[in-house]
């Protein structure tokens, strides 16, 4: 696995194209290595902002975080994925999960499948991927088996949730020797802002509702403490269990740029 750190961010926003690139040299100027876009409904769509952040950016590299497969026709978001690629000068990373908000299936007009069946057509969908456009890194994020074990053919990069020790272990067994070339992310959901170094844990505790603050503040994906602390606790996930790759909401951007300075 890979021992240098990566950091991202992840920018619900476009309300302009100005937006967009100042956002996009912040993060160059915090020390972020890519800047990403989630795919949900009533936000920003992912490949037009990234598009714009790619015309003012040279170093930066540039994500999905991630892309609702389910959402998409194979051979038509291959054609959007190598074009970026291609203005970006392959600065562009794919990733990949199989949804999981019926609402946004519902408003899309689009049926809610099981999720097995949402984890079989992600797998249809990054084989397409990795056929037709085979320069762009995929990356794949979520904590079942099924998807986990889809991540470990195909992915360059894999966002593990759930219990990490737990999911880590199985990832192992299904990638057998791909395990120790992949690199592995983990996305912060809390961050101290005020200086107190207390987290809000609202978003965390979406996922994970009937949690204790204690327990929360366990979480992988939760910070705490003086910018040292959370680089010890950073440092700690990459030695224990070789996550290297974290990304934070854009929110989270100028208090988590402390960190990296700590980490580099």
């Amino acid at each position: 696995m890979a021992s240098d750190f990566r950091f991202g961010f992840s920018m619900r926003d476009a309300t302009s194209a100005g937006f967009v690139q100042d956002e996009a040299r912040r993060a160059e100027q915090l020390g972020y290595d890519v800047l990403l876009v989630p795919d949900h409904l009533g936000i920003a769509a992912p490949f037009p902002a990234l598009t714009a952040a790619a015309t003012t950016t040279e170093r930066l590299h540039l994500g999905t975080f991630v892309l609702n497969a389910c959402f998409y026709k194979p051979a038509l978001l291959a054609r959007d994925v190598q074009t970026l690629h291609d203005i970006s000068g392959g600065r562009f990373e794919v990733g990949l999960g199989a949804g999981y908000v019926k609402e946004e299936f519902d408003a899309a007009e689009l049926p809610f499948p099981s999720a097995g069946k949402r984890v079989d057509y992600l797998a249809h969908v990054t084989a397409y991927l990795a056929e037709h456009v085979p320069d762009a890194p995929i990356v794949i994020a979520g904590g079942g088996d099924r998807l986990l074990t889809v991540a470990a053919r195909w992915a360059t990069t894999i966002g593990v949730t759930g219990d990490l020790a737990d999911r880590l272990a199985f990832l192992r067994t299904v990638a057998g020797d791909r395990f120790d070339a992949l690199e592995l992310n983990v996305a912060i959901t809390a961050v101290p802002t005020d200086g107190s170094g207390i987290p809000d844990l609202k978003m965390t505790r979406r996922f994970a509702p009937d949690a204790t603050d204690e327990e929360l503040l366990d979480n992988p994906g939760v910070l705490s403490g003086t910018p040292a602390d959370q680089a010890d606790k950073l440092r700690r996930l990459r030695d224990e269990h070789g996550v290297t790759y974290f990304v934070v909401q854009s929110a989270h951007a100028e208090a988590f740029g402390k960190v990296i300075a700590e980490l580099r």
